[in-house]
């Protein structure tokens, strides 16, 4: 009689078969490893019950001078400041202009209004709002509204009434305020011209390209807030004017001076505050350089004129075909390309700023990919991920062929990353081979050098010191607090969180004779939770011998070498010591899985009675 210990090695490792990681696991789902043990990660809590418009991809939270803290939400949508768990629409407005003298038609029965006017620069489900209308059919056209099939002269809104006539109206003082246009929630494949660069593509035919998904950038400047769409302008939010207030175009105020028009990122340095436009159009011109870098005087949002008197400037990076991405780190500003990465550090007048080559040769898939954590920067690659801790290195990891080999890679640019530092971990968010939309997430826990992964669908992700953990967007359109309770909590009603962990395949003995499983010791602590009975389910996979797997058996040569003999589910409870089962093979594997409301616990290390069972 013997009772066999289980202590595994922590994290997931994929890169081998389930017998080859015999030491270790093999699989999981909403885990993480803490003192060498899994556990069940944390829950999720709604901030409020209110909702915001579109797709989140980019979350940025501060505190104002009076100690109020707001978060900046971009959507594909809209832009939005979060005060106290409301939404307030600040999306910057394109052009404003009084309307022809009765520009509405409606149609007796209809809540469709047709609109005259010719919106060209803008695309369906742009948005704008209407003052200053009288009356027509029935109707007085006032508010925000969405833009539907635009047609160059005119475009239909949706009333929402219907109207009690068919007429002509509006009268001569009608006002329309055009919010910037709206951008793409996924990246859409697109043929013919305009598809992609000048002179590419055979002539008559045009060439296969993309359009991209709608990507905002923030900065500080103080207590104010710096926003630009990606290949729009720079804006900015002012505290001092409230969130009634929408951000504006920094070239439209007065003093501004050479302001780049065009930008496809920008980031405020912590030195001097200079602000960067990275990729973005050059003195004198409205063409975007997408490897030009223009940067502000020092303290300045308004001038960007280089002069012997300020230290505004530019610098165009030589290596790659475009900027990705920046960060700031320690002491520098990390700047990626398609292909090397970048230091920019402050050496002061004339130079100002000088870039250093520090990685070339690599990838990276999306601008939110980068994550920075305890002085080093993490980021995925298009097949590999990588850290930069003062030189550039390839990322050991377990997960590489699993994860690379399940990416939809027509969405790259969804990805996104962030940190949970309350747990050492870096955490990225993909879309499946399958799927549209963000469904899964791999986790690099950097103080154990560690991988883990799972299913979660977030769109933006944040490590914010004003909450309790961290905070993410989701496809619900609303933002949730991690790390709170132990549930799902994304409505009003809580849903459990089915969590699992399941070892690779060890041997019983010596892999030669069977062995008979008897009794098994769970070692598990539900510590943390508040279901009154918690539980979890252990499930035993015996085999005859080892294989490919447990799940799915593949005969080889008229052999079942994967054939499971019996499986065992033993239900563990909070005061379980010993649980009797009847199971016999030569390896095993085992599972252990929680799917009930306010369930929370850590495995230690069973232990396996076993008895010898003999060679067949």
């Amino acid at each position: 009689m013997t009772l066999k210990k289980l202590t595994l090695k922590p994290g997931i490792n994929r890169e081998n078969t389930r017998y080859t990681s015999e030491s270790g696991w093999y699989d999981c789902d909403k885990i993480r490893f803490r003192q060498g043990t899994p556990e069940k990660i944390g829950g999720w809590a709604r901030i409020s019950s209110n909702y915001f418009l579109g797709v989140c991809r980019s979350l940025r939270s501060w505190s104002t001078l009076s100690s109020v803290n707001l978060i900046g939400v971009g959507t594909n949508l809209k832009f939005y400041i979060c005060r106290g768990g409301n939404y307030y629409d600040v999306t910057p407005i394109q052009s404003f202009r009084t309307l022809a003298n009765d520009p509405f038609t409606t149609e007796s029965g209809s809540s469709i209004v047709v609109v005259t006017d010719t919106v060209t620069s803008f695309s369906d489900g742009s948005f704008v709002s209407f003052s200053g209308a009288t009356s027509v059919g029935g109707l007085t056209i006032s508010g925000e509204y969405e833009l539907i099939a635009l047609s160059g002269t005119t475009y239909t809104i949706d009333a929402g009434t219907n109207a009690t006539s068919t007429a002509t109206g509006g009268g001569a003082s009608v006002v329309a305020e055009y919010q910037i246009p709206v951008g793409s929630a996924i990246e859409i494949p697109t043929t013919g011209w305009g598809a992609g660069a000048w002179s590419v593509g055979a002539w008559g035919i045009g060439v296969v390209g993309t359009k991209s998904l709608r990507l905002w950038s923030q900065a500080n400047f103080g207590e104010d807030l710096l926003i630009n769409p990606r290949g729009g302008g720079l804006y900015i939010w002012k505290t001092s004017d409230g969130v009634g207030i929408r951000a504006k175009l920094i070239a439209d105020e007065l003093g501004a001076s050479d302001v780049p028009t065009v930008i496809n990122s920008i980031i405020v340095s912590d030195v001097s505050r200079f602000i960067f436009a990275m990729g973005c159009n050059d003195y004198g011109s409205a063409i975007i350089d997408p490897m030009l870098i223009r940067f502000s005087d020092q303290e300045s949002t308004l001038d960007w004129t280089p002069a012997a008197t300020n230290q505004a400037g530019s610098i165009r990076l030589s290596q790659g075909s475009k900027i990705i991405t920046s960060i700031q780190a320690r002491q520098e500003i990390l700047v990626w390309t398609d292909s090397s990465l970048y230091s920019l550090q402050y050496v002061g007048a004339p130079i100002v700023w000088g870039a250093t080559l520090v990685g070339d040769n690599i990838s990276i898939v999306s601008p939110n990919a980068v994550s920075y954590a305890n002085g080093v920067a993490y980021w995925m690659g298009v097949d590999k991920f990588y850290k930069y801790d003062g030189r550039t290195q390839t990322l050991r990891c377990d997960l590489r062929q699993y994860i690379f080999d399940d990416i939809n890679t027509g969405q790259y640019e969804q990805i996104c990353s962030g940190t949970n530092e309350g747990f050492n971990e870096v955490w990225w968010f993909y879309c499946s081979a399958n799927s549209m939309e963000n469904d899964k997430y791999v986790i690099y826990n950097y103080a154990d050098d560690i991988w883990y992964y799972g299913t979660m669908a977030r769109t933006a992700w944040l490590d914010s010191g004003f909450y309790k953990g961290p905070i993410a967007a989701t496809y619900d359109n609303n933002i949730v607090v991690h790390e709170t309770g132990n549930d799902c909590q994304r409505t009003a009603t809580n849903e459990p969180i089915v969590a699992y962990i399941t070892t690779a395949e060890f041997d019983l003995d010596d892999g030669h004779n069977f062995s008979f499983v008897w009794r098994v010791l769970p070692d598990i602590t539900f510590r943390g939770s508040n279901a009154e009975s918690p539980q979890v389910t252990m499930y035993l996979y015996p085999l005859k011998n080892s294989g490919s797997g447990y799940t799915n058996p593949a005969s080889v040569g008229g052999v079942n070498n994967a054939q499971v003999t019996r499986t065992a589910v033993l239900p563990v409870e909070e005061f379980t010591g010993q649980i009797f089962t009847r199971v016999r093979g030569r390896q095993l594997a085992m599972k252990v899985e929680s799917t009930g409301l306010g369930v929370t616990w850590q495995l230690g290390s069973p232990r396996l009675d076993l008895r010898p069972d003999g060679r067949r």
